[in-house]
């Protein structure tokens, strides 16, 4: 009886395995012949009532079927397995005769391909470029560029104060005051970066917002001086037509102080939508640094002078351009960075 009922097993399992469509299926038949509470254990667990002699051939005979269901069990599974792999590799097939997608390719935003530019003219005048941190201290923010407490300039300046004595920059200078502290001259650097006003958004206005600062400091530097670097300066930016003027100013930290205009390199100098019809376009502030500055940075002016001006990058940038709201500059949109 019970070499019949392993036999029909082992038919039953053939069979059901042979047909198994999944790895779940065959999974199921093996629980189902094989597993604790299987056909085939329940089997041996009548081995008990045989007697001695039928014992090991029954024995023999339930080892056969264990390893002939084990077997199909194991080339069922790799069929379906190489059936599944086959179907996934076919589903995934890529077409390599199609035409491939082109990466988009990223750009240098506006800012940086202005200012990289600016750094290329100046490196060439014999310039370094430097920089220094954008959370400073009044001391070197105001006060030792002549301008201490009670000073009326700083209400020009609406600060964005953190403690009484530490803020976020307005200006770029305490990176030359950092200099001269540290470097005698002769110094000749210019420090761009970013700068920090409590001014409301407009198209011409921006709590955030960069500036390019330039220093040198040496023997017997004078106006003149100053008039050429910048006139190269405008020139290896605009063009050699480009013609320049001074007016004079006050700054706190340099004396004597200059607005520098340029002619309006769109119109030649008429009159334009961009110049509003004066031919001139104003463009940065300069002038001779203040003794009392060289004096704070342990530098005796009696021996050197030097000269400072600044650059407002946004506006350089609007002008190169012709973009109207340096908000654009700021919102990332790609469908108007893409131009550039």
């Amino acid at each position: 009886m019970l070499k019949q009922a392993l036999q029909n097993i082992k038919a039953t399992a053939d069979s059901l395995i042979a047909q198994a469509e999944s790895t779940a299926q065959v999974e199921e038949l093996r629980v189902r012949f094989l597993g604790k509470k299987g056909e085939l254990t329940a089997i041996l667990k009548q081995m008990g009532k045989l007697s001695p002699e039928e014992r090991p051939v029954v024995g023999a005979l339930a080892n056969e079927v264990r390893e002939a269901i084990t077997a199909d069990i194991a080339a069922r599974t790799k069929e379906l397995e190489q059936a599944a792999l086959a179907a996934r590799l076919a589903q995934e097939e890529i077409d390599v005769t199609l035409p491939g997608k082109r990466p988009v390719q990223g750009k240098r935003h506006p800012f940086e391909q202005v200012l990289g530019e600016l750094k290329e003219i100046f490196l060439g005048m014999g310039f370094d470029v430097v920089s220094g941190p954008e959370v400073e201290q009044d001391h070197y923010n105001f006060e030792m560029l002549n301008m201490p407490k009670s000073h009326p300039a700083r209400d020009t300046q609406d600060t964005f104060y953190i403690t009484e004595n530490v803020l976020l920059r307005t200006q770029t200078s305490p990176v030359q005051i950092r200099t001269m502290e540290n470097q005698k001259p002769p110094i000749r650097i210019i420090c761009p970066g970013r700068v920090y006003r409590s001014d409301a958004v407009d198209a011409t206005h921006s709590p955030i917002f960069h500036q390019i600062e330039g220093l040198v400091v040496d023997k017997n530097i004078t106006f003149s001086d100053l008039k050429g670097t910048l006139e190269m300066f405008i020139k290896k930016l605009y063009g050699e037509g480009i013609r320049v003027r001074f007016r004079p100013h006050h700054f706190p930290y340099t004396e004597p102080s200059a607005e520098m205009d340029m002619s309006c390199f769109k119109c030649g100098g008429k009159g334009c939508s961009l110049c509003k019809g004066e031919g001139w376009i104003e463009i940065l502030g300069c002038g001779m640094v203040h003794p009392k500055v060289l004096e704070n940075c342990g530098i005796d002016p009696e021996v050197y002078s030097g000269f400072a001006f600044g650059v407002g990058l946004e506006r350089i940038v609007m002008m190169r351009y012709g973009i109207d709201d340096m908000r654009l500059l700021y919102e990332n949109d790609l469908r108007f960075l893409k131009q550039f």
